[in-house]
């Protein structure tokens, strides 16, 4: 990708120092992970309610509220290369969707992407690196690990710069699903259905995402002329590298269709390429039933 002279996005939030350090407010105290894994343990072999340990352990009496805490907000250090990289597709993905909007008559209001490490706070509760990237609809926060670009280049197989632009690209595209209000009547949608239908619903959100983050990458490269031979490929295999039936197949050896959350791999490369060949965001309806997933 040609992204050297692109400018940088100011909505990077650096927590990575922090190490999975965030507390928790307990009342008016703090207490951290050990503290809180203590009480967890003390609970499962007591028998004990683990908020009465808790309140134990902080000197305090009767039920506390627990309430997580995030660690102050910084900019990356400007020598870290990968931080600049994610920080400028970010600022890609703003100039983008905020033309999009635009055209649609909508006001697009940009994201806060939070690079962190371990364990982070969030609004949709306690953000982990093992979840992968994810977005938060609470906060409307980006989460990501950066080591995960690691894990998409040496166990899915996926490696290239576009590939690591089209995971932030996918996770923007549910920030302009929740801006467009996709997100809540998916989720209304998912506390009336059955387990499988809520999945069904799950699946389609997904590939929306991915047709996102496919106009994403047309508008970026007609406007600026980012993409080099080959980072078309590149991202076209991380979404076949993360589909649900690749990986099922891979964790327990076989493929259970109806409980699919993010679609198949032929699925994620069909809407990324929707998204990129159309570059319109109006053609990734994929909540339309005539529409062929």
């Amino acid at each position: 990708m040609r992204m050297d002279d692109h400018r940088t996005s100011d909505n990077v939030e650096d927590r990575r120092a922090a190490g999975g350090r965030g507390g928790f407010r307990l009342g008016g105290g703090r207490m951290g992970l050990g503290t809180i894994a203590i009480a967890l343990v003390a609970s499962y072999f007591l028998g004990i309610n683990p908020l009465t340990v808790l309140s134990m352990l902080s000197g305090g009496g009767g039920m506390p509220a627990i309430e997580q805490s995030a660690p102050p907000a910084k900019a990356p250090p400007a020598n870290d290369q990968t931080a600049a990289f994610v920080s400028k597709v970010l600022a890609s993905t703003e100039d983008t969707w905020n033309e999009a909007f635009r055209a649609n008559g909508k006001r697009y209001q940009e994201p806060k992407l939070v690079l962190f490490s371990g364990l982070t706070a969030t609004a949709c509760g306690t953000g982990q690196s093992a979840m992968g990237p994810f977005y938060c609809p609470g906060d409307q926060k980006v989460y990501i690990d950066l080591q995960f670009f690691n894990e998409l280049k040496t166990r899915f197989k996926a490696p290239g710069e576009f590939a690591q632009a089209y995971v932030i690209a996918h996770e923007v595209g549910h920030h302009v699903q929740n801006l467009l209000g996709i997100a809540d009547q998916v989720h209304k949608a998912q506390q009336r259905a059955s387990k499988t239908e809520a999945n069904a619903l799950s699946v389609r959100m997904e590939l929306q995402a991915d047709c996102l983050a496919g106009v994403w990458g047309k508008r970026t490269d007609t406007m600026k002329n980012i993409l080099d031979p080959g980072d078309l490929e590149a991202a076209l295999n991380a979404a076949s590298a993360i589909g649900d039936d690749r990986l099922q197949q891979q964790a327990q050896g076989r493929i259970v269709p109806e409980s699919f959350t993010h679609g198949s791999s032929a699925q994620r490369m069909k809407w990324f390429k929707t998204g990129f060949q159309t570059g319109d965001m109006n053609q990734c309806n994929t909540f339309d039933r005539t529409v062929t997933l």
